[in-house]
């Protein structure tokens, strides 16, 4: 297939657009906006393009473009995304805060930070755009820390109760261990993708909070953790370490179901979870493919490309269009432990 490509400027508005007929994708990159057609052309050189382009001060930015392959028309339909925020209360009255990334699309992935971090580190971020990039809406949130399944159940009950479809859940580092979590309890998500997640939950505890940690968070019910500059990063509390000590991801992993595909992403060079974790995911997940990323560190730092595609294929390659579907779900905290 010859790819044959019509570059058009608008000078006023300092606007840039291709049509690509191989893709057939038209992408406004100042408004984030794509227009996507779904037929193909075999022979480029054969077909007829049109396209309008509106210019002039005070007119709209909307373009009307019609494409005519060998006189059948066919119409490009805009994916416009929105961001906008979104809080959804847990089962604790806790305000979850999280950012829609809305393309208009019913399906929807949940994504999900792990410990001492958030919503807008990298992964998160770049996660989401690059699901925005396909027209598939996604949304990222902060978790409360008080147990971050149940913030993760009340993220699918609010949006099934919308009419959506949960297509998958995604979670880095900690946030890959509420994903596996959830599964192995709930049962209605069929896409799982664990990125650096921790299978020795209980590894690395000492270094972050302490010596003695477990004495004085049964004394003050929380550990305050403060950088070198005594600000405050982060709350631990009592409870949220309790639910980490008393968490067994090997029994978890046992207990995710044959149906749910389950993806595990890791880093050769992450130095926060060794490699080696991901490898006993494998060993135990039903239904599960492992992908190691040779170079890689714990936030995929030079490897965002790369995650983002890997991450997108499988989703791609195990979504149906009548299934999965999620069944029927009946003051902002910083993220903790």
């Amino acid at each position: 297939m010859t790819d044959v490509s019509v570059f058009h400027s608008l000078s006023y508005d300092r606007m840039y657009w291709a049509i690509n007929l191989q893709r057939f994708s038209l992408i406004r990159r100042r408004h984030h906006r794509r227009f996507v057609i779904s037929h193909h052309v075999r022979d480029p050189a054969d077909s007829e393009l049109s396209a309008r382009f509106p210019a002039g001060p005070g007119r709209s930015a909307c373009v009307c473009v019609s494409i005519i392959i060998k006189s059948l028309k066919y119409s490009i339909f805009p994916i416009v995304v929105q961001r906008r925020r979104v809080v959804i209360p847990n089962s604790h009255g806790e305000k979850l805060v999280g950012i829609l990334h809305e393309t208009g699309s019913k399906q929807l992935v949940i994504v999900c930070h792990g410990f001492q971090s958030t919503k807008d580190r990298i992964p998160m971020v770049n996660l989401a755009a690059a699901l925005e990039r396909e027209g598939i809406s996604a949304f990222r949130f902060d978790f409360s820390g008080n147990g971050e399944a149940e913030d993760l159940r009340a993220i699918v009950q609010d949006f099934c109760a919308k009419g959506r479809v949960i297509t998958a859940i995604i979670g880095h580092s900690k946030g890959g261990n509420a994903v596996l979590l959830y599964a192995s309890k709930y049962n209605d998500i069929s896409i799982v993708i664990n990125i650096s997640g921790r299978f020795n939950l209980k590894r690395g505890i000492e270094g972050r909070l302490g010596l003695g940690y477990l004495q004085r968070i049964k004394q003050n019910g929380f550990i305050d953790v403060r950088n070198k500059k005594g600000k405050l990063e982060y709350r631990v509390t009592q409870e949220s370490l309790m639910d980490r000590l008393s968490t067994d991801i090997h029994a978890a992993c046992h207990m995710i179901c044959q149906d749910c595909r389950v993806l595990t992403i890791h880093g050769t060079k992450d130095k926060m979870v060794p490699a080696e974790d991901a490898l006993e995911f494998d060993k135990f997940i039903p239904n599960h493919k492992l992908h190691i990323i040779e170079g890689a560190d714990h936030e995929f730092t030079s490897h965002q490309d790369e995650l983002a595609s890997l991450v997108i294929q499988f989703i791609k390659a195990n979504y149906q269009k009548d299934g999965p579907t999620s069944k029927r779900a009946d003051g902002t905290i910083d993220s903790r432990m």
